[in-house]
């Protein structure tokens, strides 16, 4: 992969300079959304001893979002979008390998978003996914797998 893909957000992120309030995050969100990422949470949770901050990591294109990790490993981002949520994790060249061999197994919109990933490396990239259903979430979090391997 020698091309750069860049993820064109769509979607109006959380982007003013203060830190907001979980409740701000909510309303921004909408129910929804929020359901959907806490959910999502649960599912990370029965697989990784997870640690969630609130960040602001790479400026505004993408906005406040919180930082999940497991013991000392970054997991993957979660931006904040108006109505929904954006999944951002990275995948080394090793990772690649192995979600190019569980490629057919993921949704067709999972599929999509590694296809056009942000390059980094060789092989592997960052995906960045704007959640759109519950559906996606196991496909996200076996992603998740790929790059950091699930607590026995």
């Amino acid at each position: 992969m020698t091309e750069k893909f860049r993820y064109e957000n769509e979607k109006k992120r959380f982007t003013e300079k203060l830190q907001p309030a979980e409740e701000q995050v909510k309303l921004f969100m909408g129910d929804d959304a929020w359901r959907r990422l806490t959910r999502f949470e649960e599912m990370l949770r029965e697989r990784y001893e997870l640690n969630r901050e609130i960040k602001f990591p790479f400026g505004n294109s993408y906005g406040w979002g919180f930082r999940y990790t497991h013991k000392k490993s970054l997991l993957l981002y979660v931006f904040f979008e108006e109505g929904g949520f954006c999944c951002t994790i990275s995948i080394s060249d090793k990772g690649a390998r192995e979600v190019e061999t569980m490629l057919g197994t993921l949704r067709p919109e999972i599929q999509a978003a590694w296809k056009n990933r942000y390059a980094c490396g060789i092989e592997g990239g960052w995906l960045n996914r704007s959640v759109a259903n519950d559906g996606e979430l196991p496909d996200l979090v076996r992603l998740v797998g790929v790059k950091v391997k699930p607590k026995k």
